[in-house]
């Protein structure tokens, strides 16, 4: 995969990147990220990037100019491969995990980080083809969320990571992860449950999974709608919340 980030801040990126599981990603040839800087293709020979918007208002808007010509050139080298451009923007689609498997799909993603008071309107209209927020709150500009999206995207790239493992991390499944433990056994009073001692992989398994269920009803019973769970799940959970699991069955028997 290739992931080109299009920002007039791209040394904000020099410290995510530079560690952890991108760092991994990078040196074994995963996935090739690169930082392009949108001055570079401004006019001028102040490189200016963004101006007042018409009809007045505070701040400034980027300039479709600069945006068109990084995107067009990025597209242009990507040796045939179908590009896919994303603005990061409030205004945007919540990314979750689902969506971060579908990105994680592609062959070359360009995301394009917003700031100030956003974008000209012709950059949504005809160049992007997706926006995307990481959540109802806003922050300085479009890089974070562009760190955010590409961490969660290459650990799921195919191969990258045992695919076991990240079918059991949270949300993978519409479901929260369920209590991790490790040594010692007993800490200030507090013991590791026995079934996890036990060394029966079936009552471990059964156990993970009624406490993944258990989890997400009592904190995100939201997802619930999402997940795939047989008619004895659903009748497990309603001996914690009737009333809350009995609706979250019908909403989801409906879709």
């Amino acid at each position: 995969m290739r992931i080109d980030i299009v920002t007039i801040f791209p040394s904000i990126f020099q410290g995510p990147f530079s560690e952890s599981m991108i760092k991994r990603a990078l040196e074994q040839g995963v996935v090739e990220i690169n930082l392009v800087d949108l001055r570079l293709f401004a006019a001028g020979k102040h490189r200016q990037v963004d101006d007042s918007p018409y009809g007045g208002g505070c701040g400034m808007v980027f300039k479709p100019e600069p945006l068109f010509a990084a995107v067009e050139h990025l597209k242009s080298g990507a040796e045939g491969a179908s590009s896919r451009v994303i603005l990061l923007s409030p205004q945007g689609r919540i990314f979750n995990q689902p969506l971060a498997r579908e990105l994680s799909r592609e062959s070359h993603l360009i995301l394009i980080c917003g700031r100030y008071e956003g974008v000209d309107e012709r950059v949504r209209q005809a160049l992007v083809d997706d926006e995307i927020s990481i959540g109802d709150y806003i922050l300085t500009g479009g890089e974070l969320a562009a760190a955010v999206i590409t961490d969660a995207v290459v650990r799921l790239i195919p191969g990258f990571l045992p695919e076991q493992s990240v079918e059991e991390e949270s949300f993978s499944a519409s479901l929260l992860e369920y209590p991790q433990y490790t040594r010692p056994p007993e800490y200030r009073g507090m013991a590791v449950p026995e079934v996890l001692l036990s060394g029966n992989h079936a009552a471990i398994a059964a156990w993970r999974r009624r406490k993944s269920l258990e989890r997400t009803l009592q904190r995100r019973p939201d997802l619930l709608k999402r997940a795939r769970l047989s008619r004895e799940e659903w009748e497990y959970l309603r001996q914690f919340k009737p009333e809350l699991a009995a609706a979250l069955d019908r909403g989801s028997e409906k879709e």
